[in-house]
Protein backbone atom coordinates (compact mmCIF):
# COMPACT_ATOMS: atom_id res chain seq x y z
CA UNK A 1 0.00 0.00 0.00
CA UNK A 2 3.14 2.17 -0.07
CA UNK A 3 2.28 2.74 -3.54
CA UNK A 4 -1.01 5.11 -2.52
CA UNK A 5 1.10 6.66 0.31
CA UNK A 6 0.92 10.79 -0.08
CA UNK A 7 3.22 10.75 3.28
CA UNK A 8 6.12 14.03 2.68
CA UNK A 9 3.92 15.57 0.09
CA UNK A 10 2.32 19.03 0.49
CA UNK A 11 -0.80 19.62 -0.63
CA UNK A 12 -2.60 22.51 -1.99
CA UNK A 13 -6.63 22.32 -1.64
CA UNK A 14 -8.45 25.41 -3.18
CA UNK A 15 -11.75 25.70 -2.46
CA UNK A 16 -11.31 23.40 0.55
CA UNK A 17 -14.43 25.22 2.72
CA UNK A 18 -17.13 23.33 1.01
CA UNK A 19 -18.41 19.88 1.68
CA UNK A 20 -16.48 18.31 -1.07
CA UNK A 21 -13.53 20.31 -0.99
CA UNK A 22 -13.18 19.72 2.91
CA UNK A 23 -13.71 15.77 2.91
CA UNK A 24 -10.69 15.78 -0.32
CA UNK A 25 -8.61 17.60 1.94
CA UNK A 26 -9.30 15.47 5.15
CA UNK A 27 -8.23 12.39 2.88
CA UNK A 28 -5.39 13.92 1.51
CA UNK A 29 -4.40 14.71 5.35
CA UNK A 30 -5.05 11.00 6.35
CA UNK A 31 -2.88 9.52 3.91
CA UNK A 32 -0.33 11.26 4.85
CA UNK A 33 0.32 14.82 2.96
CA UNK A 34 0.91 17.83 4.65
CA UNK A 35 -2.37 20.21 3.37
CA UNK A 36 -2.59 23.68 3.10
CA UNK A 37 -6.42 24.49 3.36
CA UNK A 38 -7.70 27.58 0.84
CA UNK A 39 -10.62 29.18 0.80
CA UNK A 40 -13.10 32.74 0.50
CA UNK A 41 -14.07 32.15 3.60
CA UNK A 42 -10.79 31.51 6.19
CA UNK A 43 -13.29 30.59 8.74
CA UNK A 44 -14.20 27.94 6.69
CA UNK A 45 -10.64 27.11 5.77
CA UNK A 46 -9.94 27.12 9.47
CA UNK A 47 -13.26 24.54 10.86
CA UNK A 48 -11.52 22.20 7.91
CA UNK A 49 -7.45 22.58 9.30
CA UNK A 50 -9.22 22.00 12.50
CA UNK A 51 -10.76 18.45 11.32
CA UNK A 52 -7.40 17.46 9.77
CA UNK A 53 -5.69 17.89 13.38
CA UNK A 54 -8.28 15.70 14.82
CA UNK A 55 -8.71 13.49 12.05
CA UNK A 56 -4.58 12.48 12.12
CA UNK A 57 -4.25 12.88 15.58
CA UNK A 58 -1.90 15.79 14.62
CA UNK A 59 0.02 13.60 12.48
CA UNK A 60 0.58 16.61 9.75
CA UNK A 61 0.97 19.92 9.07
CA UNK A 62 -2.22 21.70 8.12
CA UNK A 63 -2.30 25.66 7.54
CA UNK A 64 -5.74 27.88 6.60
CA UNK A 65 -5.37 30.61 4.00
CA UNK A 66 -7.50 32.98 2.82
CA UNK A 67 -7.86 32.51 -0.98
CA UNK A 68 -9.62 34.36 -4.08
CA UNK A 69 -8.94 31.64 -6.89
CA UNK A 70 -10.36 34.64 -9.46
CA UNK A 71 -7.19 36.96 -8.55
CA UNK A 72 -4.00 35.76 -10.00
CA UNK A 73 -1.98 37.93 -8.10
CA UNK A 74 -3.47 37.02 -4.93
CA UNK A 75 -2.70 33.40 -5.67
CA UNK A 76 0.49 34.03 -6.08
CA UNK A 77 0.97 35.75 -2.42
CA UNK A 78 -1.06 33.12 -1.01
CA UNK A 79 1.50 30.23 -2.95
CA UNK A 80 4.21 32.26 -1.60
CA UNK A 81 3.40 31.95 2.06
CA UNK A 82 2.71 28.41 1.37
CA UNK A 83 6.16 27.24 0.54
CA UNK A 84 7.37 29.59 3.44
CA UNK A 85 5.33 27.48 5.87
CA UNK A 86 5.03 23.64 4.25
CA UNK A 87 7.59 23.57 1.53
CA UNK A 88 7.37 22.86 -2.27
CA UNK A 89 3.84 21.77 -3.44
CA UNK A 90 4.09 18.23 -5.20
CA UNK A 91 -0.09 18.32 -5.07
CA UNK A 92 -2.63 21.10 -6.70
CA UNK A 93 -6.35 20.09 -6.08
CA UNK A 94 -8.28 22.60 -8.11
CA UNK A 95 -11.52 22.06 -6.03
CA UNK A 96 -13.03 26.44 -6.42
CA UNK A 97 -16.51 26.25 -8.50
CA UNK A 98 -20.59 26.25 -8.15
CA UNK A 99 -23.16 26.68 -9.93
CA UNK A 100 -25.59 29.82 -9.04
CA UNK A 101 -29.36 30.48 -9.13
CA UNK A 102 -29.32 33.30 -10.98
CA UNK A 103 -27.58 31.51 -14.10
CA UNK A 104 -30.44 28.59 -14.17
CA UNK A 105 -33.39 28.44 -15.88
CA UNK A 106 -36.44 27.32 -14.68
CA UNK A 107 -40.26 27.71 -15.43
CA UNK A 108 -40.40 31.57 -15.32
CA UNK A 109 -37.20 31.99 -16.39
CA UNK A 110 -35.54 31.18 -19.96
CA UNK A 111 -32.42 30.75 -21.63
CA UNK A 112 -32.89 33.94 -23.23
CA UNK A 113 -33.77 35.79 -19.93
CA UNK A 114 -30.15 34.70 -18.26
CA UNK A 115 -28.63 37.49 -17.00
CA UNK A 116 -25.15 37.36 -19.11
CA UNK A 117 -23.22 39.08 -16.21
CA UNK A 118 -24.41 35.90 -14.09
CA UNK A 119 -23.51 33.31 -17.12
CA UNK A 120 -20.06 35.20 -17.15
CA UNK A 121 -19.53 34.95 -12.98
CA UNK A 122 -20.26 30.89 -13.26
CA UNK A 123 -17.89 30.43 -16.47
CA UNK A 124 -14.95 32.25 -14.48
CA UNK A 125 -15.64 30.79 -11.44
CA UNK A 126 -15.28 27.01 -12.87
CA UNK A 127 -12.78 27.44 -15.69
CA UNK A 128 -10.67 30.46 -14.52
CA UNK A 129 -11.10 30.62 -10.69
CA UNK A 130 -11.45 26.61 -10.82
CA UNK A 131 -8.71 25.35 -13.43
CA UNK A 132 -7.01 27.80 -14.82
CA UNK A 133 -5.76 30.39 -12.94
CA UNK A 134 -4.61 28.55 -9.86
CA UNK A 135 -2.55 26.03 -12.39
CA UNK A 136 -0.70 29.08 -13.90
CA UNK A 137 0.91 29.55 -10.95
CA UNK A 138 1.60 26.38 -8.82
CA UNK A 139 2.42 24.94 -12.21
CA UNK A 140 5.19 27.10 -12.98
CA UNK A 141 6.69 26.78 -9.49
CA UNK A 142 6.56 23.01 -9.89
CA UNK A 143 8.49 23.36 -13.19
CA UNK A 144 10.90 25.64 -11.17
CA UNK A 145 11.30 23.41 -8.42
CA UNK A 146 12.77 21.01 -10.88
CA UNK A 147 10.45 18.31 -8.88
CA UNK A 148 7.25 18.30 -10.43
CA UNK A 149 4.26 17.69 -8.98
CA UNK A 150 0.30 16.47 -9.60
CA UNK A 151 -2.76 19.29 -10.73
CA UNK A 152 -6.14 17.35 -10.25
CA UNK A 153 -8.58 19.57 -11.48
CA UNK A 154 -12.48 19.06 -10.65
CA UNK A 155 -15.09 18.56 -13.69
CA UNK A 156 -18.53 17.04 -13.86
CA UNK A 157 -20.92 15.00 -15.30
CA UNK A 158 -22.07 18.16 -17.20
CA UNK A 159 -18.87 16.90 -19.46
CA UNK A 160 -19.81 14.31 -20.53
CA UNK A 161 -23.75 15.43 -21.01
CA UNK A 162 -25.38 18.47 -20.51
CA UNK A 163 -28.09 18.69 -18.29
CA UNK A 164 -31.18 20.92 -18.55
CA UNK A 165 -31.31 24.52 -16.58
CA UNK A 166 -27.29 24.68 -16.29
CA UNK A 167 -26.26 26.18 -19.50
CA UNK A 168 -23.63 28.11 -17.80
CA UNK A 169 -22.34 25.48 -15.68
CA UNK A 170 -22.32 22.84 -17.90
CA UNK A 171 -20.05 24.81 -20.30
CA UNK A 172 -17.69 25.72 -18.22
CA UNK A 173 -17.44 21.77 -16.54
CA UNK A 174 -16.99 20.69 -20.34
CA UNK A 175 -13.83 23.74 -21.11
CA UNK A 176 -12.52 22.01 -17.62
CA UNK A 177 -12.39 18.50 -18.73
CA UNK A 178 -11.09 19.89 -21.86
CA UNK A 179 -8.30 21.63 -20.46
CA UNK A 180 -7.18 19.29 -18.05
CA UNK A 181 -6.49 16.65 -21.21
CA UNK A 182 -4.69 20.37 -23.23
CA UNK A 183 -2.26 21.11 -20.25
CA UNK A 184 -1.18 17.14 -19.42
CA UNK A 185 -0.19 17.40 -22.67
CA UNK A 186 1.14 20.90 -23.20
CA UNK A 187 3.16 20.00 -19.92
CA UNK A 188 4.24 16.29 -20.91
CA UNK A 189 5.70 17.78 -24.17
CA UNK A 190 7.69 20.17 -22.71
CA UNK A 191 9.07 19.11 -19.52
CA UNK A 192 8.26 14.83 -20.10
CA UNK A 193 6.82 12.96 -16.84
CA UNK A 194 7.62 15.59 -14.21
CA UNK A 195 4.03 17.11 -14.49
CA UNK A 196 0.60 14.96 -14.27
CA UNK A 197 -2.67 16.83 -14.40
CA UNK A 198 -6.10 15.10 -14.43
CA UNK A 199 -9.70 15.41 -13.31
CA UNK A 200 -12.44 13.90 -11.11
CA UNK A 201 -16.09 14.15 -12.57
CA UNK A 202 -17.85 14.06 -9.66
CA UNK A 203 -21.73 12.73 -10.02
CA UNK A 204 -24.68 13.59 -7.88
CA UNK A 205 -23.52 14.40 -4.96
CA UNK A 206 -25.92 17.07 -2.42
CA UNK A 207 -23.67 20.20 -1.82
CA UNK A 208 -24.67 24.20 -1.06
CA UNK A 209 -24.84 25.02 -4.33
CA UNK A 210 -27.26 22.19 -6.10
CA UNK A 211 -29.79 21.37 -2.75
CA UNK A 212 -31.97 23.73 -3.74
CA UNK A 213 -32.20 21.81 -7.27
CA UNK A 214 -32.41 18.63 -6.10
CA UNK A 215 -34.70 18.39 -2.63
CA UNK A 216 -37.54 20.45 -1.12
CA UNK A 217 -36.69 23.08 1.76
CA UNK A 218 -39.71 22.19 2.99
CA UNK A 219 -39.58 18.17 3.72
CA UNK A 220 -35.73 17.49 2.13
CA UNK A 221 -37.60 14.79 0.04
CA UNK A 222 -35.99 14.53 -3.68
CA UNK A 223 -37.39 17.24 -6.38
CA UNK A 224 -38.58 15.86 -9.80
CA UNK A 225 -35.09 16.67 -10.76
CA UNK A 226 -33.49 14.93 -7.68
CA UNK A 227 -35.77 11.88 -8.93
CA UNK A 228 -34.57 11.60 -12.10
CA UNK A 229 -31.05 11.71 -11.36
CA UNK A 230 -31.62 8.81 -8.93
CA UNK A 231 -33.42 6.78 -11.74
CA UNK A 232 -30.76 7.75 -14.26
CA UNK A 233 -28.07 6.40 -11.45
CA UNK A 234 -27.82 2.41 -11.52
CA UNK A 235 -26.65 2.48 -7.83
CA UNK A 236 -29.89 4.76 -6.68
CA UNK A 237 -28.54 6.54 -4.85
CA UNK A 238 -26.29 10.11 -4.44
CA UNK A 239 -22.95 10.04 -3.95
CA UNK A 240 -21.24 10.52 -0.53
CA UNK A 241 -18.52 13.12 -0.10
CA UNK A 242 -16.57 10.18 0.92
CA UNK A 243 -16.32 8.28 -2.30
CA UNK A 244 -14.17 11.29 -3.98
CA UNK A 245 -10.94 10.37 -2.10
CA UNK A 246 -9.82 6.83 -3.26
CA UNK A 247 -9.77 8.43 -6.66
CA UNK A 248 -7.97 11.32 -5.26
CA UNK A 249 -5.57 9.75 -3.51
CA UNK A 250 -4.76 7.32 -6.51
CA UNK A 251 -4.51 10.59 -9.07
CA UNK A 252 -2.11 11.83 -6.12
CA UNK A 253 0.08 9.45 -5.57
CA UNK A 254 2.62 7.01 -7.55
CA UNK A 255 0.28 4.63 -7.84
CA UNK A 256 -0.81 6.27 -11.02
CA UNK A 257 2.15 7.69 -12.49
CA UNK A 258 1.72 6.50 -15.69
CA UNK A 259 -1.44 8.18 -16.18
CA UNK A 260 -2.31 11.41 -17.45
CA UNK A 261 -5.10 13.49 -19.11
CA UNK A 262 -7.81 11.56 -17.97
CA UNK A 263 -11.46 12.49 -16.74
CA UNK A 264 -12.60 10.31 -14.06
CA UNK A 265 -16.17 9.63 -13.47
CA UNK A 266 -17.20 8.82 -9.75
CA UNK A 267 -20.80 8.63 -10.58
CA UNK A 268 -22.64 5.49 -9.22
CA UNK A 269 -22.80 4.49 -13.30
CA UNK A 270 -24.91 7.75 -14.39
CA UNK A 271 -22.26 8.02 -17.47
CA UNK A 272 -22.83 4.95 -18.30
CA UNK A 273 -26.34 4.54 -18.39
CA UNK A 274 -28.21 5.33 -21.27
CA UNK A 275 -31.68 5.49 -19.51
CA UNK A 276 -33.12 1.99 -21.21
Amino acid sequence: MELFSLKGKKAALLGGGGILGATMAIGLAQAGADVAVCDLMPDKAQAVVDSIMEATNGGVKSKAYKLNAMDKEEIKSVAEAMYKDLGDIDILVNAVGGNMKAATTSDEVSFFDLPSDAIEKVLNLNLMGGAILPSQVFGKKMVESGKGGVIVNISSMNAFRPLTLIPGYSAAKAAVSNFTQWLSTDLCKKYGDKIRVNAIAPGFFLTDQNRFLLTKPETGEFTKRGQTIIDHTPMGKLGQPEDLVGTLIWLCSDASKFVTGIVVPVDGGFSAFSGV
